[in-house]
């Protein structure tokens, strides 16, 4: 073993007791509650040389939280200092740190260490955490490397071939200068809608090539002033009332309205409704507005919040493009209709790799009988119990797996699944148990209900087909999302019973 200390766990024939992969907000926050119930034998891999995971990463001009930032925090350690009601991406990252140094994790954190792949030995029944700094073993294993963290580039004709300036979104080159070039970005998502008028600013000329567009809300993002950030700290219950509003208004509008679709189609069409209105007040020409308008249902794929991205648009030197591309050559951009346009730098705002063989999980899980749990899933289509458990890989847990994401806050659906892998671990513990396995009933019941239950939402409905959501994988299922609330999900990682496991002394 090289590359980490050995913990007490190696008198047991292991290096440490729990490997936590990821340092991101999910491997923060399932370390800190190992941590509080006296797991101390723990080491935490990430390939990147900080914490922070997406937030470490993606830090693009206009980078930010594009939910109210009162929910962008752990529940146990709120951020009173957020400079504004969306938070920038610097003060993420920044809060990550913050974290980390509170609850005692850098003796815990093994960073520029890339996992490779892992394999359960089941004559020992440990795990064999292969990195780029040689092997770890250990009693439990913990994926929790977040959804977003491999970049996708497209498969154009071409594109190799392109001799300007590359750049992902997720990747950003800060000592490339786009001033005065002619810009092309590709993508219109989440991250497209934040970028896009930062690269209007500089570029001299910027061509968005859209393939769906995205439902859009008005932006109420102000700054926070210093008073109120002062309240939050002398107060913090006010602040956990204003964290209560913001998630209450989230559950309303994403669990309501499109978990619960069948029951409620009123409130998509009225946030449709609220969209639109948005649109149309900043769009005045009517043949723009109909470019940029979805023709999918709202939430088939995710939506964001802008006050600057349609009217970008409206600028001389912007041109929005919707003819889909049909091959680069190497100084330009060539699309079905034969129009050729120039360029300098492609930037690529088309998110990540998330349902697909190697993203979930993010390196190869060979568990019981040889058997790879990505490729698996890959052919036998995506499951679990509870989004977090296998019956094909004990003692191993995947934090943001298959029906995890609700409505909820991002960190309420990162403390629930933290809550769950912990009251697993700390019980095998108080057994003695060598080995900890999901059953196979409870897992296939809890898959075939989420199947079912997402017949009722609005990614059952035929709209979606039109949508390119990163929600579907190659099968037409939706294995992303979480069809319950996150109030369900909060409560039933703290009642799930135990027993659901198989446990080997």
């Amino acid at each position: 073993m090289t590359g980490a200390g050995r913990g007490k766990g190696a008198v047991n024939g292991f290096d440490h007791e729990v490997v936590v992969v990821g340092a991101g907000f999910s491997g923060l926050c399932v370390a800190i509650q190992l941590r509080q119930k006296g797991v101390r034998d723990l080491v935490i891999l990430d390939a990147a040389p900080s914490v922070g995971g997406v937030w470490r990463h993606n830090t693009y001009p206009g980078v930010a939280v594009d939910v109210p930032s009162a929910t962008y925090c752990y529940s146990f350690e709120q951020n009173p200092s957020w400079s504004r009601s969306f938070a920038p991406g610097a003060e993420v990252r920044a809060y990550a740190e913050h974290c980390a140094d509170k609850y005692k994790l850098r003796s815990h954190l093994r960073l520029d260490t890339k996992v490779e792949r892992a394999v359960f030995d089941e004559d020992a029944d440990i795990w064999h955490v292969h990195t780029d700094q040689g092997e770890i073993t250990a009693r439990f294993l913990i994926a929790a490397v977040g959804p977003l963290d491999q970049p996708k580039n497209p498969d154009i004709p071409g594109i190799d071939s392109f001799t300007g300036k590359v750049i992902h979104t997720a990747r950003w080159d800060h000592g490339h200068d786009l001033r005065g070039e002619r810009v092309a970005v590709i993508g219109t998502g989440a991250s497209g809608l934040q970028v896009i008028p930062e690269l209007a600013e500089a570029a001299a000329h910027l061509d968005v090539y859209q393939r769906t567009p995205i439902w859009v809300f008005p932006k109420v993002d102000f700054a926070i002033p210093r008073g109120v950030r002062t309240a939050f700290r002398m107060l913090p219950p006010l602040q956990s009332l204003v964290r209560f509003i913001t998630t209450v208004a989230s559950e309303v509008i994403m669990v309501l309205g499109i978990v619960h679709y069948s029951k409620a189609p009123f409130l998509v069409r009225a946030t449709e409704a609220i969209c639109r209105a948005h649109l149309r007040r900043q769009v005045p020409d009517r043949r723009l507005r109909r470019a940029l308008t979805p023709r999918y249902g709202f939430g088939c794929k995710r939506p964001s919040f802008s006050n600057r991205y349609f009217p970008t648009f409206m600028r001389d030197d912007v041109e929005l493009v919707t003819d889909p591309i049909e091959r680069f050559t190497p100084t330009s951009v060539v699309t079905r209709d034969g129009r050729e346009r120039e360029i300098d730098t492609l930037v690529l705002a088309t998110g990540f790799k998330i349902l697909q063989l190697g993203a979930m999980p993010a390196f190869p899980v060979v568990g019981l009988g040889g058997v790879e749990l990505g490729a698996h899933w890959d052919e036998h289509r995506y499951q679990s119990y509870e989004g977090v458990a296998s019956p094909l890989a004990p003692n191993f847990w995947l934090m943001n797996g298959p029906y995890t994401v609700t409505g909820a806050s991002w960190f309420s659906i990162i403390e629930a699944g933290s809550t769950h892998i912990v009251r697993c671990v700390t019980e095998a513990r108080r057994r003695r148990a060598l080995r900890m396995v999901v059953r196979r009933r409870p897992h296939d019941d809890f898959t075939a209900e989420m199947r079912t239950r997402m017949k009722g939402t609005i990614l059952g409905q035929p709209s979606c087909a039109r949508s390119n959501s990163y929600y579907f994988d190659r099968h037409g299922d939706a294995p992303y999302v979480r069809p319950q609330s996150g109030l369900y999900v909060w409560r039933r990682s703290r009642t799930f019973d135990v027993n659901d496991y198989e446990f080997t002394r």
